[in-house]
C-alpha cells in the first residue's frame, strides 16, 4: 500500500487532515535505553570503589549494549502508531464520506452497507446493522483515544479530540438528544425508534457500549490528557442524573449527557427480550415493536399480542450471547440510578453458569425458554468466548464498588426519583426482573465473578486443554465428558490469551498465543477456522473479516510482559493488513486468506477494535494504559469505569462465606438458584510468577522459548515458504515466449516467527525442544461367527451416551482365556467391585438398568470393575423391560436408555460397561468360578492421535 494514496483519499474529506506518514524523531525513552544509563553510573561507582581487570572493562560495557538493543527504539514506535492512525483515518473518512449515516461501509465499490430487508435470515448481516450508523458509535472510543496519544503527527490529541467531539455533535443531530421533547427527533430518527429486528448481544456490545464509553470519555471519567470538562460530581442528591451541566465545545455545541440518555433508550428496548421464563434472554428483538414473534414469552401473558407468520421464531441463543451484558448493562444502571438493566444482565449471567456441565463446562447453544443446551459442544471459541471474557473482567469492573440494591430508587433525591417517574409513564416501563425473585446479594458481588472465573478457567484447563502428541491448543470437546469433539480451531479463541494475561496467567497466555501467531504468519490473517487434522484452514471457512482478537491477545500479553517480540507480533499485523486489506475506500475482509480475496465490507469492529488495540500496543506511555482505575474493555473493545460515587444506589454489605440456596417462583414455579462461595481454598488471588527470561540477553523471553518450534510445527509453518525473507533466483521457461527466464523465489521457510522479528532478538545458541510425534492408531474386531463355548460368543459394540460418552457395549472377536483358581480372600460388595475387573450376573429378576444400579460406588482405579458380563443361559426368560433381543446366533447388547445411578439415588459418574452374553446351561456357574480375564495382547485405542481413556478392551 502506498502512503500516498492514502493521503489523497483522506484530503478531501472534512473529517481528516493530511500528514506524513513518518512522525518526527522523538527522544529515546525504551527501557533498554534507560537501563544503560543507570548502569553507565553504576559503573563509574564500582571504579572508584573496586578496580576490574582491564579485561572486564570492555564485557560490561558489551552487555549493557545487548541488553539494550532488543527494545523497540521510540522513534520507531512513533512511526508504528502514525502509519496506525493512518489506517483508521482511511477507514474512518471514506466512512464518513461514502457510507453515514448508514452502518457500514463498501470499501471497494464506496457505497454503503445496509440491512437486508428483503431477507430477513441473513442473520450475519442483519443481526448487527440497525440503521443506527453503527461504525460511526464503534469509532467513537477509538477517536478518544487517539485523542489521548502523543501528537507524533497532525491526526492526534488535539485534531483528534475535535473529531471525536464533532462526531458526537453530528451523531445526535441524527437521533436527537434523548430527551422527551421536541430535540429528542433527529434528521433520520428519534432515539432508537428504528423498525430493525437485531440481536441483542451485538446491539448490547456495539450501541450500548460504544455509547457509554464515548460519554464516559466525553464527561472526563476516562482520560484525555489536556481535556478537562467542568461537570458536577455524581452525587445522589445532585438531581437526575441524565440531566448533566453543559460542556461547551467547539462550533456552539453542549455536551449535557446525550449519548447516556441515548444509551439508556436502545437499552430499554433491548428489555422485552429479557421476558423468558428463565431469565436468559431471547436472542433478538425489534426496536421499536418489541418481542411479538415470540408468542410464549411471559410479557405477552394472555393479551394474545404475540404474534407470527410463517416458522416459529429461533428461540436459540449462546453462552456468550446471554452471559455476555454485564459490563455495559452494569456502568448503564450506576450511571443512570436504574438497577433494571444490571440485575437482567447478572440474572442471564447467573443462569448460564449455573447450567454448566458435572465437570464445570458450559456448552454453545441454549434455548433461552427452557433453559436447555443445544448441542453437545463445549469451548472458548464462537458461541462461547467472552462468557469466560465477562466472568474476570465483571470482577475487576465491580472492584471496590458498592453492590447496587433491589430498591434503589428509595435512596435518590426526590428530583431524580419524579425524573425516573416522567420516563416510566413516557416509555411503558418495562422491568422483567418483576418475574422473578431479586438475586442474592453474593451473585451481586465482584468476588462471585471471580470464582466464577476461577472455577472456569480450571474446567477449561482440566477437560479442553490438550497437549498429548503436539503442542498445546484448547479442543472443542463434549460438554459432559470433555471427550474431544471437533478437530479445529476458530479465529475467535484467539482472545483467550489476552484474557489469560489479564487474569495473571501469564506463562500458559504466551504458550497459548503462540499458535495463533504462528498461523497468522503462515497465512498473513487468521482464517475463521483452521483444521487441526488437515493442517489446514477448513474448507469454506478461510475469511478473515478483520477481527481484532489476536491482536487484543498480543497487546494484552505485551502489557503483562513488556517482551518486545510482542511489539515485532504487532508490527506485522500492521504491515500484513496494509499490504493485503487496503481498499480504495477504505480497508476490505479477507474472503480467503489463502487467495486473498476481498470481501466488499468494513466491519465496524475493525475501526472500533483492530485498529484501537494496535495503536495502544505501540503507545507505552498512553494514559489509559497507565490509568490506575478498575477499568475493563468489554468484548467490543470499548473502556468502561465505574464512577466511584454513584447514581441512587444504597450501600449493600457483602456477606461473605454464605453457602445456601435462594428459592425464588419464575413462571409460577419454584427454582433454586446457587449461590457461590468465595473463600474456596482452592482459588487464590495471587497471580503466577512470571515466566523467567531465557538468559542469553537478547531481551525477549518469547524468542528464546524452546517450545517455539514446536508451534511452528503443530501449524505447518516451518513448511511454508517465508515470502518476506531472502530470495533466491532461478531460471524457468515462459509460457508465452519459451524463452527462459530469471524468477525469484524465497530461499528459507518460517521456521522462526513473526517474520517481522530481527535476528538479533534470537539467541545465538538457542536450541529448541524435542517436537512429539503424532502417532494415530487404528483397530479393527472382525467378527467371527465361531458356535459353542462363551469365550467365542462374546462381540464388540461402543455406545454412545449423552452424559457418559463413548463407552464398550460389547467385545466380538477377541480370544479370551479363562484361569480357574479358588480365591480365598473375600468381602462385602464394595470389596469385589474394587478387587475385580468383571463382575458377572445371570439374566432376570430385574433390568438390566437395575442391575447396575445395584452395584454400589466406588473409586475408579486399575484394580476396580471394569466390565459387567450377563449371562443369559438357554433357559432364561424374554427380554426385560422390553430391552429386546437379537437373533439367536448373536449378541444382544443392552440399550440403557436411562442414566446410571449409585444406590443411594445420585448419578454415577463414571458409567460401567455392560455385555449381554447368550450361553449354554451352566455357563453362568462356569464363568462365576474363573478369577480374571485376560488377553494375550494390550491393546491402547487412540483416534486421531488421542488417547481414547475410557474405552475398556477386555
Amino acid at each position: 500500500m502506498r502512503s500516498s494514496a492514502i493521503r489523497g483519499y483522506e484530503t478531501a474529506s472534512p473529517w481528516h487532515k493530511p500528514s506524513a506518514l513518518t512522525a518526527p524523531n522523538s527522544h529515546l525513552r525504551t527501557a533498554g535505553l534507560d537501563s544503560g544509563v543507570s548502569g553507565a553510573r553504576d559503573l563509574r561507582r564500582l571504579r572508584r570503589e573496586a578496580p576490574m581487570q582491564p579485561t572486564m572493562w570492555f564485557q560490561f560495557p558489551l552487555l549493557l549494549l545487548l541488553s539494550s538493543t532488543a527494545a523497540m527504539r521510540a522513534d520507531r514506535l512513533a512511526q508504528l502508531r502514525q502509519e496506525t492512525v493512518d489506517m483508521f483515518y482511511h477507514g474512518y473518512s471514506n466512512y464518513m464520506r461514502h457510507a453515514f449515516p448508514e452502518d457500514e461501509l463498501r470499501p471497494l465499490s464506496c457505497a454503503p452497507l445496509t440491512r437486508d430487508r428483503d431477507d430477513p435470515s441473513r442473520f450475519g448481516l442483519n443481526d448487527a446493522l440497525g440503521n443506527y450508523s453503527l461504525t460511526l458509535i464503534d469509532s467513537l472510543s477509538t477517536l478518544a483515544i487517539l485523542a489521548g496519544g502523543p501528537r507524533d503527527g497532525s491526526y492526534t490529541g488535539p485534531q483528534a479530540l475535535r473529531d471525536f467531539q464533532r462526531a458526537i455533535a453530528e451523531f445526535v443531530r441524527y437521533y436527537g438528544d434523548g430527551r422527551s421533547g421536541p430535540s429528542a427527533t433527529g434528521i433520520r430518527a428519534t432515539g432508537f425508534d428504528l423498525d430493525s429486528k437485531v440481536q441483542v448481544f451485538e446491539t448490547v456490545i456495539r450501541g450500548v457500549g460504544g455509547l457509554l464509553s464515548a460519554h464516559l470519555f466525553a464527561i472526563g471519567e476516562l482520560p484525555i490528557p489536556g481535556y478537562r470538562p467542568r461537570r458536577r460530581q455524581h452525587d445522589d442528591q445532585v438531581g437526575d442524573p441524565l440531566e448533566l451541566d453543559p460542556i461547551p465545545w467547539p462550533d456552539g455545541f453542549s455536551y449535557d449527557g446525550q449519548l447516556l440518555r441515548l444509551a439508556l433508550d436502545l437499552a430499554q428496548r433491548l428489555l422485552p427480550a429479557f421476558y423468558t421464563p428463565t431469565g436468559i434472554p431471547y436472542p433478538r428483538v425489534n426496536l421499536r415493536s418489541g418481542i411479538p414473534f415470540y408468542v410464549n414469552s411471559p410479557l405477552h401473558g394472555d393479551t394474545g399480542s404475540g404474534t407470527t407468520t410463517g416458522p416459529a421464531e429461533i428461540t436459540e441463543t449462546c453462552s456468550a450471547g446471554a452471559g455476555s451484558l454485564t459490563l455495559e448493562f452494569t456502568v448503564l444502571s450506576r450511571l443512570t440510578g436504574d438497577d433494571r438493566f444490571e440485575q437482567a444482565a447478572k440474572r442471564a449471567f447467573w443462569e448460564v453458569w449455573r447450567r454448566r456441565s458435572e465437570i464445570g463446562l458450559i456448552g454453545n447453544g441454549i434455548d433461552a425458554e427452557h433453559g436447555v443446551w443445544i448441542g453437545p459442544h463445549a469451548g472458548i471459541g464462537a458461541g462461547m468466548d467472552s462468557f469466560f471474557e465477562y466472568a474476570l473482567k465483571s470482577h475487576i469492573l465491580l472492584s471496590g464498588h458498592e453492590m447496587p440494591n433491589a430498591s434503589s430508587s428509595s435512596s435518590s433525591s426526590a428530583r431524580s426519583r419524579r425524573g425516573r417517574s416522567s420516563r416510566r409513564a413516557a416509555a411503558g416501563w418495562l422491568d422483567p426482573n418483576s418475574l422473578h425473585e431479586p438475586l442474592p446479594a453474593e451473585m451481586h458481588s465482584s468476588e462471585a465473578f471471580l470464582q466464577a472465573w476461577h472455577e472456569a478457567h480450571a474446567s477449561v484447563k482440566r477437560h479442553l486443554y490438550t497437549d498429548r502428541s503436539h503442542y498445546p491448543y484448547y479442543s472443542n470437546s463434549h460438554r459432559a465428558t470433555g471427550q474431544p469433539y471437533t478437530m479445529w480451531i476458530d479465529s475467535l479463541g484467539a482472545f483467550y490469551p489476552g484474557l489469560l494475561a489479564l487474569a495473571g496467567e501469564v506463562e500458559e497466555a504466551i504458550e497459548a498465543n503462540l499458535v495463533y501467531t504462528a498461523l497468522w504468519t503462515r497465512y498473513s490473517a487468521l482464517p475463521e477456522r483452521w483444521s487441526i487434522r488437515e493442517n489446514n484452514v477448513e474448507a469454506g471457512i478461510g475469511w478473515w473479516p478483520g477481527r481484532p482478537e489476536f491482536i487484543e491477545s498480543t497487546y494484552h500479553i505485551y502489557r503483562a510482559t513488556r517482551d518486545p517480540w510482542y511489539l515485532h507480533v504487532g508490527e506485522m499485523v500492521l504491515r500484513d493488513i496494509r499490504r493485503r486489506c487496503f481498499a480504495p475506500c477504505g480497508w476490505a475482509g479477507l474472503q480467503d486468506v489463502r487467495t486473498g480475496e476481498l470481501q466488499d465490507r468494513m466491519e465496524s469492529f475493525f475501526l472500533g477494535e483492530t485498529t484501537k488495540y494496535m495503536y495502544l500496543l505501540f503507545d507505552p506511555d498512553h494514559p489509559l494504559n497507565k490509568l490506575d482505575a478498575a477499568y475493563v474493555f468489554t468484548t467490543e473493545g470499548h473502556p468502561l469505569v465505574l464512577p466511584r460515587r454513584r447514581h441512587g444506589y444504597r450501600q449493600h454489605h457483602d456477606n461473605r462465606g454464605h453457602d445456601k440456596e435462594h428459592h425464588g417462583k419464575v413462571g409460577g414455579g419454584v427454582r433454586q438458584v446457587a449461590v457461590y462461595r468465595h473463600d474456596d481454598s482452592r482459588f487464590t488471588k495471587t497471580c503466577p510468577a512470571p515466566p523467567r527470561t531465557d538468559g542469553s540477553l537478547t531481551g525477549s523471553a518469547t524468542a528464546a522459548r524452546p517450545q517455539l518450534f514446536g508451534a511452528s510445527r503443530f501449524t505447518d509453518l516451518y513448511r511454508t515458504p517465508n515470502m518476506n525473507g531472502p530470495v533466491e533466483a532461478f531460471e524457468a521457461q515462459d509460457e508465452a515466449s519459451g524463452a527462459k527466464v530469471t524468477r525469484f523465489r524465497p530461499s528459507s521457510n518460517h521456521s522462526l516467527f513473526p517474520w517481522t522479528l530481527p535476528p538479533s532478538m534470537l539467541p545465538i545458541n538457542g536450541t529448541c525442544a524435542a517436537p512429539a510425534t503424532r502417532i494415530l492408531s487404528a483397530i479393527e474386531f472382525p467378527a467371527r461367527d465361531a458356535a459353542g463355548a462363551l469365550a467365542s460368543r462374546l462381540g464388540v459394540s461402543l455406545a454412545w451416551h449423552a452424559r457418559a460418552g463413548p463407552v464398550v457395549g460389547g467385545l466380538d472377536g477377541l480370544k479370551l482365556q479363562l484361569e480357574r483358581r479358588q480365591s480365598e480372600a473375600w468381602g462385602g460388595p464394595v470389596w469385589v467391585v474394587t478387587h475385580h475387573h468383571v463382575i458377572a450376573f445371570r439374566r432376570g429378576g430385574c433390568s438390566f438398568v437395575e442391575k447396575l444400579n445395584n452395584i454400589p460406588s466406588f473409586p475408579r482405579g486399575s484394580r476396580a470393575l471394569q466390565l459387567v458380563v450377563v449371562v443369559d443361559e438357554e433357559s432364561s426368560s424374554a427380554s426385560e423391560d422390553g430391552e429386546g433381543d437379537d437373533d439367536d446366533a448373536g449378541l444382544d447388547r443392552p440399550l440403557l436408555s436411562t442414566q446410571q445411578l449409585t444406590p443411594n439415588g445420585g448419578p454415577r459418574l463414571h458409567g460401567i460397561p455392560m455385555v449381554l452374553v447368550r450361553g449354554r446351561r451352566g455357563d453362568y456357574e462356569r464363568l462365576g468360578d474363573v478369577i480374571a480375564a485376560g488377553m494375550r495382547r494390550k491393546y491402547r485405542i487412540h483416534s486421531q492421535g488421542l488417547l481414547i481413556a475410557n474405552a475398556v478392551v477386555m
